[in-house]
C-alpha cells in the first residue's frame, strides 16, 4: 500500500525502508523530536520514492529583472521511481494561502497519482509543467500515452524576496536535470532545488525531509519546501523559540 497526502508537505507511506545516509540531523544535537526515524530519516525511506533537485544560484546585490540575482530551482519527487507510471492512492489539501498546484482536479476526481510531483517558484509553474510532459513524451515509446503525465502535479512557493522571480530563470532543461538526477537514499536538504530562495519564520528556509517508522511496520515519509510564517510563530519540539 502506498498513500499520498499533498500540501506544502508531501507524505508517503509504505513498509520498506532504505539505508542510513549518516548525515547529522537536528535530533543529533539533542532536539527531542517524537518517533523513530527511518534509516535515512527522509521521504526516500518509503519504497520506490526518488527525489531530485536542480539548484540555480547566480549573482548578488539588488534585483534587476532578467539578470538576477538568481536563487531558485526545481525539486521532483517520484512516488514509484522515474521509470514507473504506476498509480498510487493520493489526495491534496490547502491549509491557507494560494497553494497553487496543477493537476489537482484529476487528482481529486480519481484519487490516484500516476506522475511525479514537482515544486518550484510561483512564476515557473507553467514552465515546469510543460517540461514534465515533454520529458515523458521523449521518454515513452511513440504512441504510448499511458499514465497521468499529461496532467502533472507542479506546486509553488514564493521566492521573490531573494530571487529575480520575474526573470523566469527556470528553463525546461533544468527540469530535465532534476528529473534525471532523482534517486533513492539520502536526500540533499536546505538551499537546494525549489527551496533555494525560500524564507521561513524570517530565517532562511528551504527543503527538509524526514520519516517515521510506525509500530504496524509502515514507514511515513515527508518532504517540505518551507516558506511561511513570522518569527513569533516558530515552535520547535514544543518550545516557542520564536518568542
Amino acid at each position: 500500500m502506498n498513500s499520498v497526502v499533498l500540501s506544502v508537505a508531501i507524505i508517503f507511506c509504505t513498509q520498506q525502508i532504505y539505508a542510513q545516509s549518516g548525515k547529522s540531523r537536528a535530533r543529533d544535537l539533542g532536539i527531542p523530536f517524537n518517533g523513530m526515524p527511518g534509516k535515512n530519516n527522509a521521504i526516500t525511506d518509503v519504497a520506490g520514492v526518488e527525489v531530485g533537485h536542480k539548484t540555480l544560484i547566480e549573482g548578488n546585490g539588488k534585483v534587476i529583472v532578467g539578470k538576477g540575482p538568481v536563487r531558485t530551482g526545481v525539486t521532483v519527487i517520484f512516488p514509484k521511481g522515474k521509470n514507473s507510471l504506476e498509480r498510487v492512492f493520493a489526495a491534496w489539501f490547502t491549509l491557507n494561502g494560494n497553494g497553487e498546484m496543477t493537476g489537482t482536479t484529476w487528482l481529486e476526481e480519481s484519487g490516484c497519482l500516476g506522475s511525479p510531483i514537482l515544486i518550484t517558484n510561483t512564476h515557473s509553474v507553467g514552465t515546469v509543467r510543460d517540461a514534465v510532459i515533454q520529458w515523458y513524451v521523449d521518454k515513452m515509446p511513440k504512441g504510448d500515452y499511458s499514465g497521468d503525465f499529461s496532467l502533472p502535479l507542479v506546486a509553488e512557493t514564493w521566492d521573490g524576496f531573494l530571487n529575480d522571480i520575474n526573470g523566469f530563470h527556470v528553463k525546461k532543461e533544468d527540469v530535465f536535470e532534476a528529473m534525471n538526477a532523482a534517486s533513492t537514499g539520502r536526500v540533499v536538504e536546505g538551499n537546494v532545488g525549489g527551496g533555494t530562495g525560500m524564507v521561513v519564520h524570517q530565517f532562511k528556509g528551504g527543503i527538509g525531509t524526514a520519516s517515521r517508522k510506525l509500530e504496524n511496520g509502515y514507514t511515513i515519509g515527508a518532504l517540505v519546501q518551507a516558506n511561511y510564517s513570522s518569527r513569533s510563530q516558530l515552535t520547535i519540539a514544543g518550545v516557542p523559540v520564536g518568542k
